[in-house]
């Protein structure tokens, strides 16, 4: 299994950003960022694909965030701008080894993370 290094997280004030960092040992094909709150189910943030470095996103953070990848260096970001207290949450990296258009089914993906956490104060 490969193991993913997430880093980047930290305490901010509304408004603010943060880039969180997912580190892999190689090239994986689909690589996403999920994020999970006290007593709320993980969702997913953000998928990045091989394929014409395609993006997706959810809803919520469309246009605040932008996630992106370095392959010489094998590691994913998410840039989050404009965070606002509800994007406080516990994020992790997710990757797989093949596409599919079901990015936010983390079932799917069987590497992860250890999670970085994300506090955004009011």
């Amino acid at each position: 299994q490969e193991q993913l290094v997430e880093s980047g997280g930290g305490s901010v004030q509304a408004g603010g950003s943060l880039r969180l960092s997912c580190a892999a040992s190689r090239f994986i094909y689909s690589m996403a960022w999920f994020r999970q709150s006290p007593g709320k189910q993980r969702e997913g943030v953000a998928v990045i694909y091989s394929t014409a470095e395609s993006t997706m996103y959810s809803d919520s953070v469309k246009d605040r965030f932008t996630v992106s990848r370095d392959r010489a260096k094998n590691t994913m970001y998410l840039q989050m701008n404009n965070l606002k207290p509800e994007d406080s949450a516990m994020y992790y990296c997710a990757a797989r080894d093949q596409w599919s258009a079901h990015w936010t089914d983390q079932g799917l993906y069987g590497h992860w993370g250890q999670g970085t956490q994300v506090t955004v104060s009011s």
